[in-house]
């Protein structure tokens, strides 16, 4: 090994232990307070990794990194015993010295990469302690139960499931596998929003609000501040931005669905999407700056997963992906538009993964799914603003309604103008 790659290897594993050990002095209030491990004594514990990983490399033998790793660990058993004898209990200071001294050892193994990655991993996970224990004091049973139910459809349902259509034409579109695991896709996407809101808690800015209820569900958003605008109309752009924002992250949703299946049909429906986007986001420039931004909403989002209507999704997947695929074989392309805009009124990611998954077999053109795409989304935004003109406040339609007519003309523009 040259001597360069060897110091850089110790320089590497010496700086990581550094970075975490900055971490935990900062965490236990500076050097006021006494700890079991800052950043000199941490610095310390990467080098003595590395340098054990070299010492069984030097000996041809593995005792050398194992006698080391073990005296380590008994000194922190007994710094251990000591702090817990004065009141302190926790592993989290212990913790991280064994995982700087493995990250040591890496580091002299050459696997600097995955090195850095944990440090930086380890030292984030570390600094999260007041934002993760809101977290957990935030969850609920229901939450604990739908996050089970996710992780039983995903690793346990799924792999069991045919990966073949059994059908014959025009019921060979059916596939159980790709079925379910678009069932498993668009579940994890609505989770994580749920997650990051039950993360970040529910006060929060109208802004961010409406990013978080786009991710979770832009209908449930739209129906809340509906509702919410009969009692107070002063409050009606600032319901206004966060329903359009929703919204708008639903079109950012459609391009990750479309990316993730097909990025051919991607290279295509990006560019009235993203103009329908655009047009959102510039509608909701103008809501901002008109309006105090300082105001605050607490919408309450229930766990977006439930096993029925996962299965309920799934279903409906299912049936537009078929319709899709009759319309076309009957009607051609006016036929698929129809049903994309039918579908779209209900939910707009079944008829996105729908026409995502056709266009990659060649059963729908590229050209066509694109359109019928938007037209989906565009139908979805109409139904969705069908549910301001019912149950808002007249105020709160004034404010949307030239956000919903300039997305609808710049997206069905863009797309069939082209």
């Amino acid at each position: 090994m040259e001597q360069s790659d060897l110091f850089l290897r110790f320089g590497v594993a010496i700086a990581i232990g550094f970075m975490i050990g900055l971490q935990r002095e900062h965490a236990h209030g500076g050097k006021s307070n006494e700890i079991i491990a800052g950043e000199r004594t941490l610095a310390l514990m990467g080098l003595i990794g590395c340098l054990a990983a070299f010492a069984a490399d030097i000996l041809d033998s593995p005792l050398g990194f194992v006698s080391i790793i073990l005296i380590i660990g008994i000194f922190t058993a007994i710094a251990y015993f000591v702090d817990a004898k004065q009141g302190f209990v926790g592993l989290t200071s212990e913790t991280a010295i064994l995982i700087v001294v493995v990250i040591g050892a890496l580091c002299y193994w050459g696997y600097l990469m995955l090195a850095v990655a944990l440090g930086i991993a380890t030292t984030v996970l570390l600094s999260l302690k007041i934002e993760t224990d809101n977290f957990v004091r935030s969850l609920t049973r229901e939450d604990i139960i739908a996050a089970l139910k996710f992780a039983v459809i995903s690793a346990i349902v799924l792999p069991i499931l045919p990966n073949e259509s059994i059908w014959p034409s025009p019921f060979d579109v059916i596939n159980p596998f790709n079925i379910w695991l678009m069932v498993v896709f668009i579940s994890g996407l609505s989770f994580l929003g749920y997650v990051l809101i039950k993360f970040m808690r529910s006060q929060q800015g109208i802004v961010l609000t409406g990013l978080l209820g786009g991710l979770v569900s832009s209908t449930a958003l739209t129906l809340s501040f509906s509702e919410r605008s009969n009692s107070d109309s002063r409050l009606a752009k600032p319901f206004a931005l966060a329903i359009t924002i929703s919204w708008t992250v639903m079109f950012s949703r459609v391009l990750v669905e479309v990316g993730v299946l097909n990025f051919e049909l991607l290279k295509i429906v990006w560019i009235p999407i993203a103009a329908a986007g655009a047009a959102g986001l510039l509608y909701c420039g103008y809501l901002l700056f008109s309006q105090k931004p300082g105001e605050t909403a607490d919408v309450k989002f229930s766990n977006p997963f439930n096993l029925t209507s996962a299965i309920k999704f799934g279903l409906l997947y299912g049936a537009i992906l078929l319709i899709s695929h009759v319309a076309q074989l009957y009607w051609g392309d006016t036929g698929v538009f129809l049903s994309s805009i039918i579908s779209g009124l209900a939910d707009v990611d079944a008829i996105t993964l729908s026409m995502a998954e056709l266009s990659s077999t060649g059963d729908v053109s590229l050209n066509t799914a694109s359109q019928a795409i938007v037209l989906a989304a565009m139908s979805n935004t109409l139904a969705k603003s069908g549910i301001v003109l019912v149950g808002g406040a007249v105020a709160l339609k004034k404010a949307l309604y030239p956000g919903v007519i300039l997305i609808l003309i710049t997206g069905i523009g863009v797309a069939f103008l082209m």
